[in-house]
């Protein structure tokens, strides 16, 4: 085929002289012998086109429009395509299994809300740009029905999120004595769009729908390309041109983490001035009384630990609604779900083993010699069974990140005149893959796995991880004391668990790591795998958590709590 259209064309290539000319995918002439790509390019007739019709020419950070005597071209913003980004993402998440009204009925409007917000649609003055050069980014709407905007047909009941951009103000805490210029500069930086922008607006979209999805699973899609993040400029129709300093916008090769997209997400609820939310009652799948039970199942511990959590809950006084709901007026805190949940669970294990490294292997030998049946929980065998089991994830995580294809088959140009070197490059990249493919036996691309929220498969199956240990007993490790069960563990240790006054200070775990007992660390390392953030951010919502337990000041000293405290966890016999 492309023998036909280079027949008439036998001028010698300027690199080496030879006639051998082919057809690139983008319709250019290239050089067969040393891939020298020239100016010259297929003629394709097209006799669907109409005069009136009109064509996307480029992206850019503001309106570029060009006219040619053969078409009309229209100038697309940023946004626009961000917005095909996000239409897609939508679209994912739909064949995934989210409600059917997830994109028209909750993203959609939230994504209208932050275009009115960042004056970027819906206002009487547009700002159109991204970098937001006006003095002002107040929002101003237009009169009209595009000016309301609902969430409707939610779950329990309907919820309206409806708003009159005419009374809308930023309640970002700002002082009133700061310079004009550094308020507009802050307003400049959350108007801009970014990637990470989008997995935030979706995170907060799955919240409000109260989808069983949190933050971390939402991650774990992405990297797993069930999702579009990495390369979804890709996906843009064909007739948009990234090109230019707008392609820094769309150009991602790492996936951000969980503390960034979260830290983005808190960002934009209150930018957007986001009423209540629905409320996430003991019966919502992103609870942690419910959402405890997959990460049990998941980290393959006995069932017997659910109620066990939920009582620490009650202790604590999280078991409320409120503490789990994003709430303007009460709790202006994005709950995180996931890290919370998977922190209950840790502390809950230190107060029923102890995890310093000692008690809990003196408790675990004591219920075995006491075991004839063999259903009690064994922690040793467990550690045993899981530790080989993340030892295989992991490896098998950073070899699936090896292989993947993070370079997008559309290369971005940022300058004309480095097009020819970039398509040079990427044509010899894929020769060079194709022949290590060959020589190697094994394939060079990741597997495809099929979208799940566990990270393990325990069973007997020929492709599980391991035995399930869901319904051991945990009776062997409980004393029963008239009608209560208690922990036969008598003692809680805990690291200083004051709150650091450095400003700066984000985390102790690297200098506490090599202090800390290696069964609590394990623990730690196994939650943060599951979850796929770092085990320091893991560190600090524990620590969190040890707060409320027992409200104490203390810091840089191991307390150990008698049995008066442990007593406050029992559960009726």
């Amino acid at each position: 085929m492309d023998d036909e259209d280079t027949v008439s064309f036998r001028d010698p290539c300027v690199q080496c002289s030879a006639v051998d000319w082919g057809i690139s995918d983008e319709g250019r002439f290239f050089c067969r012998s040393c891939h020298n790509v020239i100016e010259r390019t297929r003629e394709v007739v097209d006799t669907s086109f109409l005069f009136s019709s009109n064509k996307i020419s480029s992206i850019g950070t503001g309106p570029t429009t060009t006219t040619t005597t053969a078409e009309r071209s229209v100038s697309w913003l940023a946004c626009e395509g961000f917005q095909f980004i996000l239409k897609n993402q939508a679209d994912a998440l739909l064949r995934l299994g989210v409600r059917p009204d997830f994109k028209d009925g909750v993203l959609c409007p939230l994504w209208r809300r932050f275009l009115q917000k960042s004056r970027q649609a819906f206002t009487h003055n547009p700002v159109r740009s991204t970098a937001f050069t006006a003095s002002g980014m107040e929002p101003e709407v237009e009169s009209g029905t595009d000016s309301v905007w609902s969430l409707d047909a939610l779950s329990d009941g309907e919820s309206n999120l409806s708003s009159s951009a005419a009374d809308s103000r930023s309640d970002w805490s700002e002082s009133s004595d700061a310079p004009s210029s550094q308020r507009r500069g802050r307003r400049r930086r959350r108007g801009v769009l970014t990637m990470k922008k989008t997995l935030a607006l979706i995170h907060v979209a799955l919240m409000w729908s109260r989808e069983p999805l949190t933050l971390s699973d939402l991650l774990r899609l992405v990297n797993e390309g069930h999702v579009p993040y990495v390369n979804a400029h890709q996906d843009l129709p064909d007739q948009m041109k990234v090109a230019g300093k707008g392609a820094m916008l769309f150009k991602v090769e790492t996936v951000p983490s969980h503390q960034s997209v979260y830290k983005e997400a808190q960002a934009l609820v209150l930018f957007l001035q986001l009423p209540a939310f629905p409320p996430i009652s003991g019966q919502v799948p992103l609870h942690p009384a419910l959402l405890s039970l997959r990460y049990l199942t998941d980290a393959n511990l006995p069932d017997d630990l659910h109620p066990w959590v939920c009582q620490l809950m009650e202790h604590v006084g999280m078991q409320d609604e409120k503490f789990h709901t994003f709430n303007p007026g009460h709790c202006s805190v994005l709950p995180r779900h996931d890290v919370l949940t998977a922190a209950f669970i840790i502390i809950t294990m230190k107060f029923l083993f102890g995890l310093d490294d000692r008690t809990e292997w003196e408790v675990t030998n004591k219920a075995c010699l006491n075991d004839d049946s063999g259903e009690m929980f064994n922690l040793r065998s467990w550690y045993q069974l899981v530790q080989t089991a993340l030892t295989r994830a992991q490896s098998r995580r950073e070899e699936d990140a090896a292989r993947r294809q993070w370079k997008p088959h559309k290369p971005i140009y940022f300058r004309r005149k480095d097009r020819c070197w970039v398509t040079k490059k990427k044509r010899i990249a894929e020769q060079v893959q194709l022949c290590f493919e060959k020589l190697s036996s094994r394939p060079a691309g990741i597997q495809d796995h099929r979208p799940s929220t566990f990270g393990f498969c325990w069973g007997d199956g020929v492709d599980s991880d391991g035995p399930a240990l869901h319904h051991a007993r945990l009776a062997g490790i409980l004393t029963q004391n008239t009608s209560f069960l208690f922990p036969s563990n008598g003692s809680y240790w805990h690291s200083g668990i004051r709150d650091c006054s450095q400003r700066n200070c984000s985390s102790h775990y690297p200098s506490l790591q090599s202090s800390l007992p290696r069964s609590f660390v394990f623990l730690l390392e196994l939650f943060s795998f599951l979850l796929d953030v770092a085990p320091s951010y893991l560190f600090e919502e524990v620590l969190a958590v040890e707060r409320k337990i027992f409200e104490t000041r203390s810091f840089g000293t191991k307390i150990r709590q008698k049995n008066s405290d442990s007593a406050l966890l029992n559960i009726n016999d």
